[in-house]
């Protein structure tokens, strides 16, 4: 696909500026300068004690996940700093120019609510994590069919599909790790059982970096095999420029 120059429409613009706002607010992404984990079955690290050392204003959030495994609860907890590093060195997001012809029709296809898909981590040594994929999104370019597996997910407090992708360009042009891609779950007037069928838009021009090109303390899935696309995808963020030297 060639990449015309085409002025972006408004609501793609104000997505821009919605993003850099995101990524550098108290809880951004750039703000994230600890995630811990205890050993599983440990209990939670007291906050007072996880906080020593970081400043008053430092936000404290805790999370668990299942060990990668025993499958049994481990205990963590991130701290976000406004100073922090990433924050002070972000100089900005790097985008492709808007591309209406990556605006696709395509539909999502229950495969099984039950189904999971194992997907390596970047910080996982390599390891996998099976995460929930129900459905796959279907769509075209020049005529050739993809099958790309989606995974549910909650993003912005809304039930979300989120696409873990990787393209020719990464790593050239993008994020070497890939990108992500969110799409509003499609309604259906009725419930879907698998292989229904619902059509849907996939703009790639809302491709997003993942938070690990923000803060080295995310630990982000990287695209399965199914998921590498083998042509360059010209659309959405490029990567984060930071100033000097600075790599998070």
């Amino acid at each position: 696909m060639s990449s015309p120059d085409s002025p972006a429409p408004a609501d793609h613009t104000a997505w821009i500026a919605a993003r850099r706002a995101a990524v550098t607010a108290p809880q951004g992404a750039l703000a994230l300068v600890l995630t811990h984990w205890s050993p599983a079955g440990d209990p939670p690290v007291r906050e007072d004690e996880a906080r020593h050392g970081h400043p008053d204003d430092a936000l404290f959030t805790r999370l668990q996940r299942a060990d990668i495994d025993s499958g049994a609860v481990q205990e963590g907890y991130r701290i976000w700093r406004q100073d922090s590093p990433a924050n002070r060195a972000f100089e900005g997001i790097e985008y492709y120019d808007y591309d209406p012809t990556w605006v696709l029709r395509g539909r999502f296809e229950l495969v099984d609510e039950e189904r999971v898909v194992p997907f390596e981590h970047i910080r996982d040594d390599g390891a996998t994590r099976a995460l929930p994929v129900s459905g796959d999104l279907v769509f075209e370019v020049d005529g050739r069919e993809f099958r790309l597996a989606a995974f549910d997910t909650t993003y912005g407090g809304t039930a979300r599909l989120q696409l873990v992708f990787g393209d020719t360009t990464n790593g050239a042009e993008s994020y070497g790790a890939g990108r992500f891609l969110f799409l509003d779950r499609p309604a259906s007037d009725r419930p879907l059982v698998p292989g229904d069928a619902v059509e849907l838009t996939i703009d790639f021009n809302r491709a997003v970096v993942p938070p690990c090109g923000f803060s080295s303390q995310m630990n982000c899935p990287l695209p399965p095999p199914q998921n590498r696309l083998p042509f360059p995808v010209r659309a959405g963020e490029k990567r984060v420029r930071f100033a000097g030297d600075f790599h998070p």
